[in-house]
């Protein structure tokens, strides 16, 4: 769900980055169905996934919002920070956000056939809405929400979340901060 995180952290490999945007579509062990890059990717993008999960700083995140988000609390921790690096792009990266994006799309249309069908069947969507550079917007983090609370099996209040963006923002903005500068340094020393 937090795209752009993991195509951040994954740097500038192209399979690395493509295998970061693929984890979340792929589930158990790792074969040679994939290039070695993209398999790297993929162990990036599970590496990435478990700092999250014990992060002081993505924990005390989760802990700002509001109990009555429950489980989705996660997942809303991973769109807001989506969204603070659009928003922030600049400091993190020379490349501007829309070219980074344009690259990304073009990197999923080169390699569909090696896409695992959840993001082949989102992707044509991903890049003609450009979700990467959208996230930049409140409504585009909102219509994501709204989405992805409709996709769950029970109901939740995760659609009502951007609320708590707007609730928490300064707070939310110094976590993601950290936990960014956490994950490079753990990158950095892996």
């Amino acid at each position: 769900m937090n795209y752009l995180v993991h195509l951040y952290l994954a740097g500038p490999d192209p399979e690395l980055r493509l295998g970061g945007l693929m984890g979340d579509f792929v589930k158990g062990p790792l074969d040679d169905r994939y290039p070695p890059g993209i398999v790297a990717g993929l162990r990036l993008h599970r590496h990435i996934d478990s700092l999250a999960a014990v992060s002081p700083h993505c924990r005390a995140s989760r802990q700002r919002l509001h109990p009555r988000f429950g489980h989705t609390r996660a997942v809303l921790v991973d769109i807001f920070y989506d969204h603070f690096l659009a928003v922030h792009w600049d400091e993190f990266h020379v490349q501007p956000l829309h070219d980074f994006a344009a690259d990304t799309y073009r990197l999923l249309r080169e390699h569909h056939d090696l896409l695992p069908p959840g993001l082949a069947r989102i992707a044509p969507r991903m890049t003609e809405l450009d979700w990467l550079t959208s996230y930049r917007n409140l409504a585009s983090v909102d219509t994501a929400l709204q989405r992805i609370a409709t996709r769950l099996s029970r109901p939740t209040a995760l659609g009502e979340g951007v609320t708590e963006l707007d609730r928490c923002r300064n707070e939310l903005l110094g976590d993601f901060r950290g936990f960014i500068a956490e994950a490079q340094d753990r990158l950095d020393r892996s």
